[in-house]
């Protein structure tokens, strides 16, 4: 790994840059504001600066919107009494012992019973992972049907992954990313992600035609996205 540092305007823009066996310069913004760079293994220093500063407006974009997120959450425990937000909902998390492992909600709380404590975050995030496929499944295929109505056309195809910045992405070739975290979203916050996502299908950026084309699809996208932010943290991501 080496830092370099790329001219920009008035500032200047450091980085980490890593080698790697592939063929295109990939840009990531950390949590942390930091920039690292990915690079292929033959590509002059040179290059990479000139790439790292023809990217600089959307690095600094990047760095404001990662300068407005809340410090990382503390690591969350899995634990009696801890309190977990299941779609929207907030439940008062139960650990119990027993031969059967599991979890249902009741009356506000989420019964999790496990072999040993030791395994509660085990069992408890793979029924959570389970239940964001199955629920974000059911709202994708909601977001198709309105989506259609706007020329908007998807696979419906995604993949589940915790991240820290982001609620969701999609790849030019329209490979669909949504944050594992959703799960503990109201519905109407993971359509709005959703929406947001199929959006990109025909404007590849945030563009004012970008926006104008979500107001459209969703008329209150900034409602939601701010009850989204309200009730869900980005925890910390490991």
């Amino acid at each position: 790994m080496t830092e370099l540092t790329a001219p920009y305007g008035q500032t200047s823009i450091p980085f980490t840059l890593t080698r790697k066996p592939r063929k295109t310069l990939g840009i990531r913004v950390t949590a942390a504001g930091a920039v690292a760079v990915s690079a292929p293994l033959g590509l002059p220093e040179a290059e990479v600066i000139r790439l790292v500063v023809k990217r600089g407006a959307w690095i600094e974009r990047q760095r404001r919107e990662v300068a407005k997120l809340p410090p990382p959450l503390p690591p969350r425990r899995f634990i009696s009494g801890e309190g977990w937000r299941y779609l929207g909902r907030q439940y008062r998390l139960r650990v119990v012992v027993g031969d059967v492992e599991g979890v249902r909600l009741s009356r506000g709380e989420l019964w999790l019973t496990v072999r040993e404590p030791a395994r509660a975050e085990r069992v408890l995030t793979r029924w959570l992972r389970a239940r964001a496929e199955a629920v974000f499944a059911e709202r994708m295929q909601h977001c198709l049907e309105h989506a259609a109505a706007f020329g908007l056309v998807h696979s419906g195809e995604f993949r589940l992954r915790a991240m820290r910045t982001r609620w969701g992405s999609l790849s030019r070739s329209g490979q669909m990313t949504l944050n594992l975290h959703l799960i503990h979203a109201p519905s109407e916050c993971i359509d709005f992600v959703i929406l947001h996502e199929l959006c990109h299908l025909r404007e590849f950026n945030h563009s004012r035609a970008y926006y104008a084309l979500l107001g459209r699809v969703l008329p209150d996208w900034k409602r939601r996205r701010e009850r989204l932010n309200r009730l869900v943290e980005l925890p910390t991501v490991h």
